[in-house]
């Protein structure tokens, strides 16, 4: 068994581990128990910082919004063409992924459930703010002369963010989360031309 750790650190060590299970493990095979039993602690020492399982999943969602929002956010600021900083921000969802194969698990179970949960009302947060920094990015493309002024920034948006849940539901077909990369680029490069078109 673990040491006794600040709530915050041992929160944070409870959502790690949900995520790092659900990599393998449907979300709702995953018990109070399992998560107790990766981290080191009692089943018991888990509902002292959650109330329920579904608490660790908004917590994790929570988390998964924070992570990513400011990676894509980071990868963009980092470019000065509003192009690379729409490929640097694909690229950075893309390395996310990869490296925490076990969120797009939980998402996608959380978005076959018919209501609508706190931690699907998170994922719906975490696109709205996806989609306004790839708004923001368009807007930027068109100001410069990068992108046709007429791009339709809504459908570009939907189909940047499509283009990876269609990479992410391959993976997870093949059980392969690093094959996203090697088809990334070139899938990349057929959005690039489309965006670029004059319609």
């Amino acid at each position: 068994m673990q040491t006794r750790l600040p709530t915050e650190e041992r929160q944070a060590e409870i959502v790690a581990a949900a995520l790092q299970l659900a990599r393998e493990t449907s979300p709702l095979s995953i018990t109070s128990g399992d998560i107790a039993a990766a981290v080191g602690i009692s089943q018991g020492a888990v509902f002292k910082h959650f109330p329920t399982k579904e608490a660790i999943w908004v917590a994790a969602m929570a988390w998964v919004h924070e992570s990513l929002l400011a990676k894509l956010q980071e990868a963009a600021q980092a470019q000065t063409s509003a192009l690379r900083a729409l490929e640097a921000v694909f690229f950075a969802h893309v390395d996310f992924v990869v490296a925490h194969p076990g969120v797009p698990r939980m998402i996608f179970h959380e978005l076959q459930q018919p209501t609508d949960s706190p931690v699907k009302q998170e994922v719906r947060a975490l696109l709205q703010a996806y989609r306004r920094l790839l708004l923001s990015q368009f807007k930027l493309g068109m100001k410069s002369g990068e992108l046709p002024t007429d791009l339709d920034s809504d459908a570009a948006a939907t189909t940047l963010v499509g283009i990876v849940q269609g990479l992410v539901m391959q993976s997870m077909l093949t059980g392969k989360p690093a094959a996203m990369k090697a088809q990334a680029e070139a899938v990349f490069a057929i959005y690039l031309r489309g965006i670029r078109a004059a319609a």
